[in-house]
């Protein structure tokens, strides 16, 4: 067991903690040796108990959503996308306090009043991250793929890209649409946004910062009839050998404690309800194929919040990360 000492407990408040990140964030936080909930915020659903939303959380956290917030130590904005930075000219936050959207209003242009928000990718910024205050998570799908691709990128090897990706429902939110309803997702699959999505601009930025050369990513993105978890392939044209490139993908991560670099086929429930992130090579020719699967509620959010905080505030890495996958 770990011991904590006290004075190294901070407070915590999640903005928007009726929806799915949010309420795997209560999750996580709940069991966090290092972190105390101040408070749940949520309009809609004010008065009401989280685990009366999420039965699941039941004798983990009784907390009351509401909708005040707190002066506290960290804050997380788990709110649609282009709502944090309307939240944040509208609510007065300390300087001092550490602030981490899961949205995606910061990930591009990263600059908030005196807030200059880090891109929290730990695997390329941990140095940055050590002791932000303002950090952007990246996206579900943009994370999947740069971790696929950021080895290649490195060393100049990216030119043109094709990557198809599937996920789970709960990508899509809690709100009930007609894509995410049961009777249209079961059994069913569709491909939506094509070389459109909107984390492509999120993969080309970093990407691009690596590459010594132009990049060009062809996405399509596809709905898959479950819940959680993302699966992507990536095809690029590489001369060099099966056994190089594994090597580089070692090397790359070889001090990242949630990415694992496989030579056996991966499946999407080596990741789901874990932070991690499982990589798979195959080539043929001079074509490669870079799988990586990670659970877009964790790795993809939630998960890289609480890595992202635990890199900020100087604490272990993996803390209150050390989850076990859905095997069956």
């Amino acid at each position: 067991m770990i011991e904590i000492n006290q004075k190294e407990i901070r407070t915590a408040g999640i903005i928007g903690a009726n929806g799915y990140t949010g309420s795997e964030l209560v999750r996580l936080l709940a069991f966090h040796p290092n972190v105390s909930l101040s408070f749940l915020y949520s309009r809609s659903n004010s008065g009401t108990k989280i685990s009366d939303l999420y039965p699941d959380l039941s004798t983990v956290c009784e907390m009351v959503l509401t909708d005040q917030s707190e002066e506290v130590d960290i804050l997380f904005l788990c709110l649609p996308h282009k709502e944090s930075q309307n939240w944040l000219t509208q609510n007065a936050v300390k300087d001092e306090t550490l602030v981490i959207d899961l949205g995606n209003d910061f990930r591009l242009e990263g600059n908030f009043g005196n807030r200059n928000f880090i891109y929290g990718l730990p695997e390329i910024n941990k140095k940055q991250l050590l002791g932000a205050k303002s950090i952007a998570n990246p996206g579900c799908f943009a994370t999947a793929i740069q971790l696929a691709l950021l080895p290649l990128a490195q060393k100049g090897l990216l030119n043109e890209v094709y990557t198809t990706g599937i996920t789970g429902s709960t990508g899509a939110g809690q709100s009930l649409q007609p894509t995410t309803h049961f009777t249209w997702r079961n059994d069913n699959i569709s491909a939506y946004k094509t070389l459109t999505h909107q984390h492509v601009d999120e993969i080309l930025q970093q990407l691009i910062s690596f590459n010594t050369n132009e990049i060009s990513l062809n996405f399509v993105p596809w709905r898959g009839d479950f819940a959680r978890g993302i699966f992507t392939s990536s095809t690029v044209k590489t001369d060099l050998e099966l056994s190089a490139i594994n090597q580089l993908f070692r090397d790359f991560y070889a001090d990242e404690p949630f990415v694992n670099v496989s030579e056996k086929a991966i499946d999407l429930k080596q990741v789901v309800n874990t932070n991690r992130c499982v990589i798979h090579i195959e080539k043929s020719g001079n074509v490669a194929v870079i799988h990586s699967a990670i659970d877009n509620l964790l790795k993809g959010a939630s998960g890289q919040a609480v890595q992202n905080m635990n890199i900020a505030m100087g604490w272990e890495e993996n803390l209150g990360l050390n989850l076990k996958p859905i095997a069956f």
